[in-house]
């Protein structure tokens, strides 16, 4: 998975991934009025519009954009025609030649934690496997520690899957937790790495300490890109925090949510590829999926709105990093 993603974003120009994260707010007026004249006022005619309009924005992007990722929480809200819908726009995401990152931020250990993973892990069933979700890798919380992380590890093991794990995340509150500041436990795992400044008094903060770990784990999963099959989801809003960890994680691939919307920019998000221009591809949702509405061209302006707000981010990132584009 991290060798085709690197691959796909070299050959686009783009790190950019297209969030697809719908709302009904989200949705052309008429798009849904045509989903509800078929199916009523109901889930079904609510997942029918989503996944219609994900087609839409998949459709205009696909040659432009090397990945999508929805997330999970927009549709399941909808049950079981809702989790219909993400499925089926992971599979139409794929059969257009896109990285599907699954964004589920599952968190849990033992049987839970290994059922989860079959996000990621094709399912032997009457003699058959069924990758059943069409996701190339997912995000993961590791704050229940390394035995809710071994599950997915031993997936990635065998396979060509990918995770994101929550390292540093973009949204104010995630210093409640994260930037606290904690000694690292002597033999942790991946404490070994360079300690840093910032443990000289009063320790690290608590980021810090996960990305050494998220270090440990991919450390034997590098491909052949010089990047490990386990990433790091860490937010545009702290760059100070994002070119600290891109020296802490050299061999760690970055999930960069926050641009756009949340304030984040090109400047911001520069810091967080490595010295090349690698290792990084930046999320953005509303900015490119709700484009359409600013020129209110309704449904028939969907695929074209996204597809301009995708290559003036790619363009606006490429700049910072000194790409031709």
């Amino acid at each position: 998975m991290i060798d085709r993603l690197t691959e796909r974003i070299e050959a686009l120009g783009c790190p950019v991934v297209v969030g697809l994260d719908p709302t009904l707010e989200m949705l052309p007026e008429k798009l849904l009025a045509d989903a509800v004249r078929s199916y009523g006022e109901t889930p079904e005619a609510v997942a029918f519009a989503f996944l219609k309009f994900n087609k839409q924005v998949i459709d205009a992007t696909c040659d432009v954009v090397p990945a999508v990722k929805p997330q999970i929480a927009m549709y399941e809200r909808y049950g079981l025609d809702g989790l219909r819908a993400y499925q089926m726009t992971c599979a139409y995401a794929a059969g257009r030649g896109l990285v599907v990152i699954g964004d589920v931020k599952r968190g849990d250990i033992g049987s839970t934690a290994a059922a989860y993973a079959a996000h990621i892990q094709p399912q032997a069933l009457f003699g058959r496997a069924f990758d059943i979700w069409r996701e190339d890798a997912i995000t993961v919380n590791p704050y229940m520690g390394g035995d809710s992380v071994e599950p997915y590890l031993e997936v990635l093991r065998g396979a060509d899957k990918g995770i994101f794990v929550l390292v540093k995340t973009s949204n104010p509150g995630g210093a409640d937790v994260q930037d606290l500041r904690v000694q690292a436990a002597a033999g942790a795992a991946g404490a070994a790495a360079d300690a840093g400044a910032g443990e000289a008094a009063g320790g690290a903060p608590l980021y810090e300490h996960v990305a050494r770990l998220v270090s440990g784990w991919g450390a034997d999963l590098v491909g052949t890109c010089g990047y490990s099959k386990v990433g790091a989801v860490v937010g545009a809003t702290h760059p100070e925090a994002g070119a600290r960890l891109r020296a802490l994680m050299p061999r760690t691939f970055f999930l960069v949510p926050g641009y756009g919307a949340q304030g984040a920019t090109a400047a911001d998000v520069a810091r967080f590829f490595d010295k090349d221009g690698r290792g990084c591809i930046v999320n953005s949702s509303r900015g490119i999926t709700a484009a359409w509405k600013k020129d209110g061209g309704g449904e028939a302006s969907v695929g074209k709105a996204a597809r301009a707000a995708a290559i003036q981010m790619r363009d606006e990132i490429a700049g910072a990093l000194g790409w031709r584009t």
